[in-house]
């Protein structure tokens, strides 16, 4: 707060001293002469030269303004502060400069606050001395968007996990994979519908691939050709190493474990998550690429039931709980199988990829001779299911930040 001094109420009274000199000097008059005159002559004098109200020359005060009628700013505003009203600080730092006002500070009484009322407080009457902190129920607080991990990412680092604890290896591959690999490592004809255009895209450059050693390339020829040493006849065509060296964005990563069968050692488990393309429409339940999960065993002892209990404990480890399994053909396994598991939301089985055990044809000219269960999933499909999304464009296209910034609504 803000104080008048002495002074200050005497200015207020009787007029600033300036203002009174001015209104003596009607003409010019000497130093001297004025002393006598006018109370505080040097203040007056000093505020009437800075105004340009007066000049001093030799002594002598020479009025450059005839006359002072209007009120002063610093009489105004010290008068509005007399009477409680607000001024403007430049004033208020005038009227300080001038030692009219002076500054005081005035004690508050501030009651403690406390959030808590307690037994204590209540006993000893306290409570009344003491300001109890409001609290708003209903307010929300400011929401916060932590980075997260994408849904793909994490279910692709869940499914890893499972892998491990059922003692698979991970194996990867080149995205950019020979015919060879996709497609003839897999004992699928040269003329198969899934080759074609409409199903797979080929790549311009390179213009061709290499292929493995001289030794897998002719057994694969010779199980397409006749059958070989598999028992089967083949497909009876003649095999094209050229068509073999054309290069295609991988359809699957099952190119990934013909390639591994080459330098496995049975008994052995390994599996692959990766990105896979198909030359597909996009719409809702279809993509141009999606990742596939893919897991092979390779030992001696192992059945057709023993592929039904990895698949099983896979899903259940995925959170389904109803999982079932129907016949299927692909050409490059016998026998075949879709599993699927119960959707409780749409109340109905989805098929969730294809598994098999892989023909001799496939495993034979690869260097394995003994039993080898094979499976590819769709991740997309599983991770659909568990999330509740319905457009797999959401995954890599839309990324609604809605459902992004959700609490974790994946786990």
């Amino acid at each position: 707060m803000y104080k008048i001094t002495k002074e200050g109420k005497r200015y207020l009274k009787e007029g600033f001293p300036e203002t009174k000199l001015m209104s003596i000097l009607r003409r010019p008059m000497k130093i001297s002469e004025l002393r006598n005159k006018v109370e505080n002559f040097n203040i007056a004098l000093a505020w009437a030269k800075k105004r340009g109200w007066v000049d001093v020359k030799s002594n002598v005060v020479i009025p450059v303004k005839k006359s002072v009628t209007e009120k002063l700013e610093e009489q105004i505003a010290l008068k509005n502060l007399s009477e409680g009203k607000k001024v403007e600080e430049k004033m208020i730092s005038l009227l300080l400069k001038r030692k009219l006002i002076e500054k005081k500070r005035r004690p508050l009484q501030v009651k403690r606050e406390v959030s808590k009322l307690t037994q204590d407080l209540i006993k000893t009457g306290l409570w009344k001395r003491v300001k109890l902190k409001p609290y708003n129920v209903e307010i929300i607080g400011k929401r916060v968007y932590p980075g997260k991990k994408h849904v793909i990412t994490y279910y692709i680092e869940k499914i890893r996990n499972i892998f491990f604890d059922m003692g698979f290896k991970e194996v990867e591959g080149p995205l950019v994979e020979s015919s060879f690999w996709n497609f003839d490592a897999l004992y699928q004809p040269q003329d198969h519908p899934a080759r074609e255009l409409a199903d797979t895209f080929y790549i311009k450059k390179p213009s061709v691939c290499d292929l493995p050693e001289k030794r897998i390339v002719n057994a694969v020829k010779i199980a397409h050709e006749n059958g070989g040493n598999t028992g089967s006849t083949g497909w009876r065509y003649e095999w094209s190493v050229d068509v073999a060296k054309r290069p295609v964005l991988r359809t699957h990563t099952t190119a990934v474990s013909a390639r591994a069968l080459t330098s496995l050692e049975p008994p052995a488990k390994i599996f692959c998550i990766g990105k896979v393309f198909r030359n597909e429409t996009i719409d809702y339940k279809h993509l141009c690429e999606l990742t596939q999960v893919e897991g092979i065993v390779v030992d001696e002892n192992v059945s057709f039931r023993d592929l039904l209990g990895y698949l099983k404990e896979f899903y259940m480890r995925m959170g389904f709980e109803k999982i079932r399994f129907r016949p299927a053909y692909f050409p490059y396994t016998e026998m075949s199988v879709e599993p699927e598991v119960y959707f409780k939301d749409k109340k109905e089985w989805i098929e969730l990829g294809g598994a098999g055990i892989f023909r001799p044809e496939v495993t034979r000219p690869l260097g394995i001779d003994c039993p080898v269960l094979a499976w590819g999933l769709g991740l997309e499909r599983i991770v659909m299911l568990r999330t509740g999304i319905n457009d797999i464009r959401e995954f890599y296209y839309k990324n609604d930040l809605k459902f992004l910034r959700g609490v974790n609504p994946w786990l």
